[in-house]
């Protein structure tokens, strides 16, 4: 780790503000160049402890993430702590009906995904920068003033350091310092509803697979954990939410029991609980000359299939593939012309997901009689359709953008979701 007094000026290569999951993966999968590099988180996560119970906070790790995490040599990490990988992926819209099941083996993948926890994946990526002379850990620590420069940015932190760095990278989340220091725009929009997360504990059951519902209300999730433990998210009007989080635990069991299908595994227990609104928000730009943004500092997405984490680790390796190929061919790794070449590949693809989110929360999350046809339709199509279902699966699995066709009413449900979606307050 380079050494470092207060009041001192570095000059360094890379300055990474915010050391979260995203953060930290593109500090690893850098740290190898011999850039030199830092690293600023805030907040330190808590060691592994093999007999806690799981966070409240997960993600599902899609294979392309994963394979990601892989170059970074941090994977092995994570897994030598504790997943819960998946095969299968149960989606249906009410008690009743069978749904549709989206299998691994259909694509020949041994798994759709993980369920990790956000600190482990953190955890992971900041042991792995131990090791690297190159690597300046800032964590604790918090920015004082950010002064962007497109000849290399000024950042002075509360411990009294401050470095310059010709290329300065924003994973700092939704509200950026990075990109208001930049002077880069943000569109953001608040969804009619908040997610309430529990972990739970769970008997009996199937431990391969995980089960979203859709409801007029909002989706209903179920992921499984390690052990006998399930992550439940249950989106809703806010004041529903509030409601449920103001009940004893036993009481709020019973409303999971009673408003969740029963094809799900028996829920035993309550570990914890939280609630978060839901916002989506997209950055006019990904790049200036000298700045870069990844993660939730570029883009925010409804977290209806659990894509955001997933958008965020493929900004950082495309944006790492640019940069190391840049560096070995002795170029700027600031210059406007390679960072723009990150947004292009990157803009496009979030917004389309960004906005098939959109279409499929208001879409499934409403009742009324035209699109309940459609979505029911779609679905069904969905599960009957071999080769669009291969696609779907696909796309969830990083695999590429589909490069089928749709079937005339699965284009005709897609048109009208985002018809319907378009048409919303925002």
């Amino acid at each position: 780790m380079m050494s470092s007094t207060a009041d001192s000026l570095h000059k360094i290569d890379l300055f990474i503000v915010g050391g979260g999951m995203i953060g930290s993966a593109l500090a690893a999968r850098l740290a190898a160049s011999g850039m030199q590099i830092a690293l600023l988180e805030n907040n330190p996560p808590a060691l592994f402890d093999a007999a806690s119970t799981p966070d409240l906070r997960v993600s599902a790790l899609s294979p392309a993430s994963i394979n990601f995490l892989e170059q970074a040599q941090v994977w092995p990490t994570i897994q030598a702590m504790r997943t819960a990988p998946f095969k299968r992926m149960q989606v249906w819209e009410n008690r009743r009906d069978q749904g549709t099941l989206f299998d691994a083996t259909e694509v020949d993948a041994p798994w759709l995904g993980h369920i990790v926890e956000n600190r482990l994946v953190q955890l992971a990526c900041l042991e792995t920068l131990q090791d690297y002379d190159n690597i300046t850990l800032l964590c604790p620590d918090e920015i004082t003033q950010i002064t962007y420069q497109p000849e290399g940015s000024r950042i002075h932190l509360k411990s009294g350091q401050a470095f310059e760095a010709k290329l300065l990278i924003g994973a700092d989340g939704a509200n950026s310092q990075v990109r208001k220091a930049a002077g880069i725009a943000s569109d953001s929009q608040q969804y009619p509803m908040h997610a309430l997360v529990a972990t739970v504990s769970i008997q009996g059951g199937e431990r391969d697979i995980t089960w979203q519902r859709f409801t007029p209300d909002g989706p209903q999730s179920l992921l499984p954990l390690p052990g006998d433990y399930a992550s439940l998210v249950w989106y809703h009007r806010p004041s529903e939410v509030r409601r449920l989080l103001t009940l004893e635990d036993d009481a709020l069991l019973d409303a999971f029991r009673q408003h969740f299908p029963a094809a799900l595994p028996d829920i035993t227990g309550l570990v914890q609980r939280g609630s978060f609104p839901l916002a989506r928000s997209h950055a006019q730009a990904y790049a200036r000359q000298g700045v870069a943004l990844i993660g939730d500092a570029a883009h925010t997405i409804h977290p209806l299939a659990g894509q955001g984490v997933n958008l965020g680790f493929q900004d950082a390796a495309v944006l790492s593939r640019i940069l190391l190929q840049t560096w070995q061919e002795g170029g700027d790794i600031a210059a406007l012309s390679r960072l723009q070449g990150y947004e292009r590949e990157r803009k496009l693809a979030n917004l389309v997901m960004q906005r098939a989110m959109d279409a499929f929360s208001y879409g499934f999350s409403n009742d009324i009689t035209p699109l309940r046809a459609l979505r029911n339709l779609g679905l069904k199509l969905a599960d009957h359709h071999g080769p669009v279902k291969r696609e779907v699966i696909r796309y969830a699995l990083g695999l590429g953008q589909p490069s089928l066709p749709l079937p005339a009413p699965l284009r005709n449900l897609a048109a009208r979701l985002e018809v319907f979606s378009s048409k919303q307050p925002s």
